[in-house]
C-alpha cells in the first residue's frame, strides 16, 4: 500500500513510522531541514522509539519536499498539519488542512484523505461539501509529546469516523501495525470522531483542574494537598492517577481543544456552564500561582525549565510563559532552559550554567521536579507532590 503523511510534527512522524513497518510511506514537508534529517535515518524530534525506529533497515520510509511525488500515486494520504486556535475568530485555523487537500486533488483525486489533525465538530462534513468528494474521513489522534510513537504502537482506542468497509479497512492499516493486540476499534460518523477529540481533551482538562483547585484550597487552608488527594483518589471510581497539582493546563493541545469545544457549544446555542468554567479554571489557577510567588519576599525568581512534561523537547504554549509574562513586571527573572541558545528570551535573562543559576536565584520556581534541583527543596516553589508525569 502507498501511504503519503504529510507534517513532520509528532502525529505526523509517527503515524509514518508506524505505517511504514509494513507499507511504503512518503512523509511530506515544507521544512528542508526536518525532510533531510529523516532521509539520514534521524529523528527531528525528541522521542525515544522514534529515535530507535527510524534507525531500522525494515522502515520504508521516505521524506519528501516534492507534492506531486508525494500525492501523485498514494492510496491514502494522512494530514497531520497544526490547527492552532485563532484567538480573533475563536475557532480553529484550519487553513492548512485545506490548502493541503487542495494540493492533493490537483494531482490525485482518488486517494482517500484521513485526518489526523485536530479539528471543530462539523469540519469534515463541510470539507466533503467544499471539495465536492467523498473521499476525506477524520480519524482522531491520542499521543502524548515525547511517547507519540509508544502511543501509536500501543493505542488506547482506535476511532474511524466513518462507518463503512472501507473505514474497518482503515482501521486495521492501522492495527495490524500496532505492537497491542485487541485494539478497542471504534467505527462512528465523522461529527462523534470530532466530538470525541474535543471532549477526551476537555476531560483532562477538567481533571486537571479540579485537582489544581483542591491544591489552591489546601495552600490557602495550610492543609496537607497529599494526604488530601490520596485519600480522594482511593475511590476506584476516581483512580490513583492523573491527579498531580501543576501551575496549570498548558501545551499544545488542551488550551485550544477547550476553546474549540467551547465555541461548538455557542455556535449551537447549547446550554453548558462546565465547559467555560474549565477554561475558567485553569486561568484563576495562573493567577493564584503568580500572586503566590509575588506575595514572597524573594527578589530574584529563577525558572527552571519551560518544559511542561518530561521527554518532550520544545515548550510550546507552556504555562510557564504565562508565568514569565506576569512575575516580570513585579520580580527580576532568570530562566534555565538549556533548549535556549540565546542570553534574553521573554524580556529575561538566560542563565543555562546550573552551578550559577542556583546560586543567583532566591527562589526556584518549578513546574516539576528532578533529582538535579532535588535537594534544593527549601528554595523551590513547585506544586510537583508525587514527581511524576501528569
Amino acid at each position: 500500500m502507498n501511504i503519503t503523511v504529510v507534517g513532520i510534527g509528532y502525529v505526523g512522524i509517527s503515524n509514518a513510522i508506524l505505517l511504514s513497518q509494513k507499507h511504503r510511506v512518503i512523509i511530506m514537508d515544507i521544512n528542508k531541514d526536518k525532510v533531510n534529517l529523516i532521509n539520514c535515518k534521524k529523528s527531528p524530534i525528541e522521542d525515544e522509539l522514534i529515535e530507535e525506529y527510524i534507525q531500522r533497515n525494515d522502515i520504508n520510509l521516505i521524506a519528501t519536499l516534492d507534492k506531486k511525488y508525494a500525492f501523485e500515486n498514494s492510496d491514502y494520504i494522512i494530514i497531520a498539519t497544526p490547527t492552532n486556535y485563532d484567538e480573533n475568530a475563536n475557532y480553529f485555523d484550519t487553513s492548512s488542512i485545506e490548502k493541503v487537500i487542495e494540493e492533493i486533488l490537483r494531482y490525485n483525486d482518488k486517494a482517500i484523505i484521513i485526518i489526523k489533525s485536530t479539528i471543530p465538530i462539523g469540519y469534515t462534513d463541510k470539507l466533503k461539501s467544499l471539495f465536492k468528494t467523498d473521499n476525506i474521513i477524520f480519524s482522531p489522534e491520542f499521543l502524548r509529546e515525547g511517547k507519540a510513537l509508544y502511543d501509536n504502537l500501543y493505542p488506547s482506542r482506535i476511532i474511524i469516523g466513518e462507518k463503512s468497509s472501507r473505514a474497518k479497512y482503515i482501521s486495521e492499516l492501522f492495527t495490524d501495525c500496532c505492537l497491542k493486540k485487541d485494539v478497542k476499534v471504534l467505527l462512528t460518523s465523522s461529527k462523534e470522531a470530532e466530538s470525541i477529540k474535543l471532549f477526551a481533551n476537555t476531560y483532562l482538562a477538567m481533571r486537571i483542574g479540579f485537582f489544581n483547585e483542591l491544591d489552591s484550597y489546601a495552600r490557602v487552608n495550610k492543609l496537607n494537598t497529599e494526604e488530601i488527594i490520596n485519600g480522594v483518589s482511593a475511590d476506584p471510581r476516581i483512580g490513583d492517577y492523573y491527579n498531580n497539582p501543576s501551575f496549570g493546563y498548558g501545551g499544545y493541545c488542551l488550551p485550544k481543544d477547550t476553546k474549540q469545544l467551547l465555541a461548538n457549544y455557542l455556535q449551537s446555542s447549547t446550554p453548558s456552564i462546565l465547559i467555560e468554567s474549565i477554561i475558567k479554571t485553569n486561568e484563576i489557577r495562573k493567577r493564584f500561582i503568580i500572586e503566590s510567588i509575588i506575595s514572597r519576599s524573594d527578589k530574584i525568581i529563577g525558572v527552571y525549565r519551560l518544559l511542561m512534561k518530561k521527554d518532550s523537547d520544545n515548550f510550546r504554549n507552556s504555562v510557564m510563559l504565562d508565568l514569565i509574562n506576569s512575575l516580570k513586571k513585579y520580580k527580576n527573572i532568570i530562566i534555565y532552559e538549556p533548549l535556549i541558545k540565546e542570553s534574553c528570551f521573554y524580556g529575561c535573562s538566560i542563565e543555562n550554567k546550573l552551578s550559577k543559576f542556583l546560586q543567583i536565584a532566591d527562589l526556584i520556581v518549578a513546574n516539576r521536579i528532578d533529582n538535579v534541583i532535588s535537594k534544593y527543596k527549601n528554595k523551590i516553589f513547585t506544586t510537583d507532590i508525587f514527581k511524576r508525569d501528569i
